[in-house]
C-alpha cells in the first residue's frame, strides 16, 4: 500500500490541541487527523473533534492505545503538560518504539525546534521539543542578531492575553522560563537568556505582543536590520500574522559607562537591539488576539509535515 500521508493523534483537547486539529483539517498537505484525545468527557476540543469526523477518546493515552486507530498512528502532537509529556513519551514508546512526538510543552525531552532556524536538522528525531509559544515568537529575532554578531545576552518578553491561556500553559508558566531561557541560548546564539512571559487580563483581550533585547558586540547595525527583517520574512511564511511593530532600535552603550546585568557582568557594554514583534492568530479557534495559539501550532504543523515529507520522499525513491 502506498503511502499518501501520515495520521496523526492530537493527545490535549484544549485550546492548543484544538486549534492544532483545525489547522491540520484544513491545511494539512502530508498530515492527516487520526484521533483527538483528552481527559475531560465534557471538552469542547473533543466535542468538535467528535463533529468533524475525528475519533476521540476522554480517556488520555490509555484511551488512544485502545482506539482502532492507533495502530495506523504515526505522530503524535502532546499539548498536554510538561509533567504529562514526560509519562506520554515513556508509555507510548514502549507500545510503538518509532512513532514519532512532537512536544508542544516546556518539557523538553527532545531537541529544541524552532523550524526557521533549525528544523531540517531533526527530521529524523523521534522526539522534537517546540520549545514556547514565546520561544517560537522571539528566538528567531535572537538568531537574527547572532549570524551577525556575538550576543553575550538576550532577554524576551512575551505578552499574551489572558483569555488564550488555557490549564495547559498555566500549569506551565515555570517550565516556560525555563526551557524558553535555554532554548534562547541552545538555538538563538546568546551566551545566556533570560525569558518573562506576562499574562495580560486586559478587556477586550490584546494580541500577542514579544520584546526581544539582545546586547552583542559592536557590529554593523544596518547589517543586524537586515538579518531581522530577513528572518521576520521567513517566520512569516508559515505564520502570516508575524510581524515587526517598528523599526530595529539600537543603543550603544561604550565601555565608559557600562551597564550591569545580573549573572552575566558587572561591566557590560556593545550594542543594545531592541526587537518588537506582534503575531495575530488566524483565528482557526480562538480570535485573532491568540497569536500564541497560531505561532505555536503552525510551527508543530510545519515541523510534522518536513518530517513526512522526508519520509514520503524515502519511500518513493525505494519504489
Amino acid at each position: 500500500m502506498t503511502i499518501t500521508k501520515f495520521k496523526a493523534a492530537i493527545i490535549g483537547s484544549g485550546n492548543i490541541g484544538t486549534d492544532l486539529m483545525i489547522k491540520i483539517l484544513r491545511h494539512g498537505r502530508n498530515i492527516e487527523m487520526g484521533a483527538m484525545v483528552g481527559i475531560d468527557v465534557k471538552s469542547d476540543g473533543l466535542a468538535r473533534a467528535a463533529r468533524m469526523g475525528v475519533a476521540t477518546t476522554h480517556e488520555g493515552v490509555d484511551g488512544l492505545a485502545r482506539l482502532p486507530v492507533f495502530d495506523q498512528i504515526d505522530i503524535i502532537f502532546d499539548a498536554t503538560s510538561a509533567g504529562a509529556h514526560v509519562k506520554n513519551d515513556a508509555f507510548l514508546r514502549n507500545l510503538k518504539p518509532g512513532i514519532r512526538l512532537i512536544d508542544l510543552t516546556p518539557a523538553a525531552i527532545g531537541p529544541y525546534c524552532i523550524p526557521v532556524i533549525n528544523g531540517q536538522a531533526h527530521l529524523e528525531a523521534l522526539n522534537v521539543n517546540m520549545v514556547t509559544c514565546g520561544g517560537q515568537a522571539t528566538i528567531p529575532m535572537v538568531a537574527a542578531v547572532s549570524r551577525v554578531a556575538k550576543v553575550h545576552y538576550g532577554e524576551i518578553v512575551a505578552s499574551i492575553a489572558s483569555k488564550s491561556a488555557g490549564a495547559g500553559t498555566r500549569a506551565n508558566i515555570d517550565e516556560f522560563t525555563e526551557t524558553t531561557s535555554k532554548a534562547i541560548e541552545v538555538v538563538g546564539g546568546a551566551a545566556k537568556g533570560k525569558a518573562i512571559i506576562v499574562l495580560n487580563p486586559a478587556e477586550p483581550p490584546l494580541m500577542m505582543r514579544d520584546t526581544v533585547y539582545t546586547l552583542s558586540e559592536f557590529a554593523d547595525e544596518a547589517a543586524i536590520a537586515a538579518s531581522v527583517e530577513r528572518m521576520a520574512a521567513d517566520v512569516q511564511a508559515y505564520v502570516p500574522g508575524y510581524r515587526l511593530k517598528q523599526a530595529v532600535q539600537f543603543d550603544r552603550i561604550e565601555a565608559g559607562g557600562p551597564i550591569r546585568i545580573p549573572g552575566v557582568g558587572a561591566r557590560m557594554h556593545g550594542l543594545k537591539t531592541s526587537i518588537f514583534l506582534e503575531v495575530e492568530g488566524a483565528a482557526h479557534y480562538l480570535p485573532s488576539y491568540a497569536g500564541n495559539l497560531d505561532i505555536m501550532t503552525s510551527a508543530a504543523l510545519r515541523t510534522a509535515e518536513s518530517m513526512a515529507e522526508r519520509v514520503l520522499e524515502r519511500v518513493a525513491a525505494y519504489a
